[in-house]
């Protein structure tokens, strides 16, 4: 077994974006007063572990800032592996500050030693940007094939060919993990401000409940004094 970690990573690729057409998610439009924010996006895993940063908004050019991909070797100890992605995630962190981070969640695998890999990831992922206090938002794979492709049951092929589209670049992103976690990124980018409407107009029901609530408490109260 290994006893350091071990990482060898794809170039990195920056590029900007000089148009990126219409939008698959039409609706998401309403939302084009958003700012623009920085995601990072993870597509977790032990063997690969793409990481992307994106900056954007729903309605809003995106422009692609940075993808990598984490690679850690099969023979070394979990430990050493969880380290080594760790150690990636938080220089990633702490170079291009984003304002939140965004994980694929892990839906469901036939190989359950896969899935509990690809989860202890994205718990190291959480938790290093819990340590600097970012927000963390989990994706499923068909959330974010529907938000990326406009279908929740796209192949990666598609997935690729639209994260390649929407961010102008000037070649597919490889292997499969990098157009993933840029696909992860995208996809929080165009869903948060409705996730965060939502969770607004949710508030509000909630506050108007209580208020009606207290009133006719006070209502059946003054009537038990009368």
């Amino acid at each position: 077994m290994s006893s350091t970690p071990v990482v060898a990573t794809v170039p990195e690729t920056r590029v900007g974006v000089p148009g990126t057409g219409r939008d698959p998610l039409e609706f998401e439009l309403m939302f084009s007063g958003t700012k623009t924010m920085r995601v990072l996006g993870v597509d977790p895993g032990l063997t690969r572990c793409g990481i992307a940063v994106v900056d954007g908004a729903a309605g809003r050019k995106l422009t692609c800032v940075g993808v990598d991909v984490v690679r850690t070797p099969v023979d070394a100890d979990l430990s050493v592996r969880l380290l080594a992605v760790s150690d990636a995630v938080e220089e990633w962190l702490d170079r291009h500050r984003p304002e939140v981070v965004a994980v694929e969640r892990v839906f469901s695998q036939y190989n359950v030693r896969t899935a509990m890999g690809t989860a202890q990831a994205g718990g190291v992922v959480a938790l290093a940007a819990a340590r600097r206090g970012l927000p963390v938002m989990f994706h499923t794979p068909s959330e974010v094939k529907a938000a990326v492709t406009g279908s929740g049951r796209a192949d990666k092929a598609q997935v690729t060919s639209m994260v390649t589209k929407l961010l102008g670049l000037a070649e597919a992103p490889r292997p499969a993990d990098a157009a993933d976690a840029l696909a992860i990124a995208i996809c929080h980018l165009w869903r948060a401000p409705m996730r965060n409407r939502l969770a607004e107009a949710e508030a509000r029901a909630a506050e108007m409940a209580r208020n009606h609530k207290a009133r006719l408490a006070a209502a059946a109260k003054r009537k038990t004094t009368t």
